[in-house]
């Protein structure tokens, strides 16, 4: 049965997209403004409020390597700030990770009134499942992939060096593993508003999947560290969750036509 749309509540659509059509820009930057001040002040109360466990979180972050070390091998710093602005570095990136939602949330509320009915059934789900899958990649990261490439790359190495890793350049390796894969995991939201909003259909995709495929081992060869397990280990990831973001292409694609016919 298809759902009815009152002439009242059409109206009152109308009426929203007129009014923000009307409003100028200077309004616009107002309220744009007010949600950015929110994001600020949240981002810095995490901030602040996590800053005296900064070094606690710099160890747990060091952990998958320091298992990985020989016995008489340390994390090292090369500069006399690096033992203060690592742990700094880490602790904002850590309240922006835990910020996300919310600051994703303050943009959905600027750009909600501009989006119709429909455009806001599909947006709220997908905007939920990209926060979800870009702390599922970062997770991926850290328990899997991190370890393996820090094991891989420690055994290789000669035995009379003993490695031992300068505390900034261990922290911008893993910051950039965990962005890697934190965007890499949106791959099905991608996929699927690609989908969507009629850029590509599900035919053309399966048509072009062995051609995906390869590409997603060679974007992986340039975005992770220069050897074939980081590349396999980010790769083969893409390639799953691009084929899980065709499958639900496809069963929303099949739902839209059901309901259109």
């Amino acid at each position: 049965m298809k759902s009815i749309t009152s002439p009242h509540s059409v109206k009152n659509i109308e009426k929203e997209s007129e009014l923000l059509t009307q409003m100028p820009i200077t309004q616009h930057l107002i309220i744009l403004r007010k949600h950015v001040f929110r994001i600020v002040v949240v981002l810095l109360l995490l901030f602040f409020c996590l800053l005296p466990f900064a070094n606690t979180t710099y160890q747990l972050l060091s952990e998958p390597l320091r298992a990985q070390l020989p016995i008489h091998s340390t994390m090292i710093a090369t500069d006399v700030t690096a033992t203060f602005m690592a742990p700094f570095k880490l602790n904002f990136f850590v309240a922006l990770l835990l910020a996300m939602p919310f600051i994703l949330y303050q943009l959905w509320s600027y750009v909600q009134p501009a989006l119709y009915q429909k455009e806001k059934a599909f947006a709220l789900p997908m905007l939920i499942g990209s926060i979800a899958l870009f702390y599922i990649g970062i997770a991926f990261a850290y328990c899997v992939a991190l370890p393996s490439i820090l094991h891989f790359f420690i055994h290789i190495s000669p035995e009379t060096v003993a490695p031992m890793t300068d505390i900034n350049s261990y922290l911008s390796f893993c910051l950039k593993l965990f962005l890697v894969f934190g965007f890499t995991f949106e791959i099905p939201m991608i996929t699927l508003l690609s989908v969507l909003i009629g850029i590509v259909t599900t035919q053309q995709l399966v048509a072009k999947r062995r051609f995906i495929i390869v590409g997603c081992f060679f974007i992986a060869m340039f975005v992770t560290p220069p050897d074939a397990l980081s590349m396999i280990m980010l790769a083969i990831p893409m390639w799953m969750l691009f084929e899980f973001g065709l499958l639900l292409s496809k069963i929303i694609e099949k739902r839209i036509q059901l309901k259109s016919s």
